[in-house]
């Protein structure tokens, strides 16, 4: 006997999903670190007119504030909506809606973040995580380095990247050009 799982009803999943700002403000690891990094970045021009073309537009992201690729990539995105009109973003936390986490397995690992593009009619547009492709690659062929080296090269790799490689792979996520 087959069990289909039922579809994500997006619409109220959003009405549920709280600000990057309740997020960071009831977050209980990094809470600094989160708001440091969200101090920091800066949303570049082109993405404030690829985002401004895409709008409107949802993004919804499954995120702990405990993970590290979650606070170096999600507050660029927070930036992002704050820059642009139309462009707005809440917040899932993964461990409380484990039927979502499970529709965007990585690999079959429940990696985070998960950005799932939305249009406004709450239709997915596609979907981005857990990290940037480019670094995904090189962690990939690097497993062989101790854990704490590992981390250290991703921290660099993040601080180097400002947050471009994220914005460009959202943003072509949520224009159809396919989820990553």
């Amino acid at each position: 006997m087959s069990t289909a799982l039922a579809p994500l009803d997006f619409c109220s999943l959003w009405d549920t999903a709280i600000s990057f700002n309740q997020f960071v403000d009831e977050a209980t690891t990094a809470q600094e670190l989160w708001r440091g990094v969200y101090r920091q970045a800066r949303v570049p021009d082109w993405a404030r007119r690829e985002a401004a073309a895409l709008a409107p537009l949802q993004l919804l992201v499954l995120a702990e504030d405990w993970c590290n690729d979650a606070v170096s990539t999600i507050p660029v995105l927070a930036r992002l909506a704050d820059a642009v009109p139309g462009v707005d973003l809440r917040i899932l936390r993964r461990d409380e809606h484990p039927a979502v986490m499970d529709e965007y397995l990585s690999d079959g690992a429940r990696a985070i973040p998960i950005v799932i593009a939305l249009d406004t009619e709450c239709g997915e547009l596609g979907h981005w995580g857990s990290r940037p492709s480019a670094l995904e690659a090189w962690v990939q062929a690097h497993r062989e380095l101790p854990k704490p080296d590992r981390n250290r090269e991703i921290r660099r790799w993040y601080a180097r990247d400002q947050g471009n490689s994220t914005l460009r792979e959202v943003l072509a996520t949520a224009a159809g050009e396919g989820s990553l």
